[in-house]
């Protein structure tokens, strides 16, 4: 029997080991990412290759386009703040000056275009109704409240102007028309807007239509006091007048009664006895 040699190594001991399918999974998983990372990269690179030009228009026009803006709204208040200079200016004349008929300065901003245009036609407005020039004033007025772009309460208020001017003037037909809008709930000219036409109505002869408006003022918990108070003094001067035409009230009819006849009294106090 002999022995096996000391240094014999086996087959399997030099071999190298064999890998399983579990072990090659994550190799397989971690090449396949590689692969799609590197067809990522690839695509990624050909596209901006190929819109790269419209991405970088797209970023200058941007750029310019906010840079643009920024210089038109800079250009929009230096003209602003000139605008309101010279009206500010002009109003000064105006109230420095109030017997100058013209007013050029005031005038020559009235005949432009924007919010000082409207003020300025606002306040030329104003100057010839204290000036007695109700007709004037009234035109005026309404030219303020049709200026393209105006704002719409500024309107509201030179209609309402407007029609006051001409309340000993114009037909009720033309004042309801031009007041019935701002006599609306939600206007905030309402008030000012339901007495001019409760005025204009009594004017016409109206007085359903004068006595539904002056209600409306008198129930009105918003309502300026001044304008209430005017309210109930006409809503008196209604209710009287109409008393007055009904004429006086009828005296009332006077219902005769028979005397009852006369006792005879004796001489010493006591009532005589009736015969039998």
């Amino acid at each position: 029997m002999t022995d096996a040699p000391k240094n014999r190594v086996t087959k399997s001991a030099t071999s190298p080991p064999r890998t399983s399918a579990t072990a090659r999974a994550p190799q397989n998983a971690a090449f396949e990412q590689e692969v799609d990372e590197e067809l990522q990269r690839d695509r990624l690179h050909e596209l901006w290759e190929q819109y790269s030009g419209y991405v970088l228009a797209g970023a200058i026009a941007i750029v310019l386009g906010v840079g643009g803006y920024k210089l038109m709204e800079s250009k929009r208040l230096a003209q602003m703040e000139a605008e309101g200079a010279r009206y500010t200016v002009a109003v000064k004349q105006l109230t420095d000056t109030p017997a100058d008929p013209t007013h050029p300065a005031l005038d020559s901003i009235a005949k432009g275009t924007g919010g000082f245009a409207m003020l300025a036609q606002m306040r030329l407005a104003g100057a010839e109704a204290v000036a007695g020039k109700a007709a004037e004033a009234a035109a005026r007025y309404d030219a303020a409240s049709q200026m393209r772009g105006a704002d719409v309460m500024l309107a509201d208020f030179a209609r309402l102007q407007s029609a006051m001017l001409q309340l000993d003037t114009a037909p009720w037909a033309d004042l309801k028309a031009k007041l019935a809008p701002l006599a609306v709930d939600a206007n905030p000219w309402r008030h000012g807007a339901r007495e001019v036409l409760g005025m204009a109505a009594l004017k016409a002869g109206n007085r359903s239509e004068a006595r539904m408006q002056f209600e409306k003022l008198i129930s009105d918990t918003a309502v300026p006091a001044g304008i209430a108070e005017r309210a109930r003094i006409v809503m008196g001067s209604l209710a009287a007048a109409e008393l007055a035409e009904k004429g006086p009230l009828a005296p009332a009819p006077v219902v005769a009664t028979t005397p009852a006849p006369a006792v005879a009294v004796p001489a010493n106090g006591a009532p005589a006895e009736k015969k039998k």
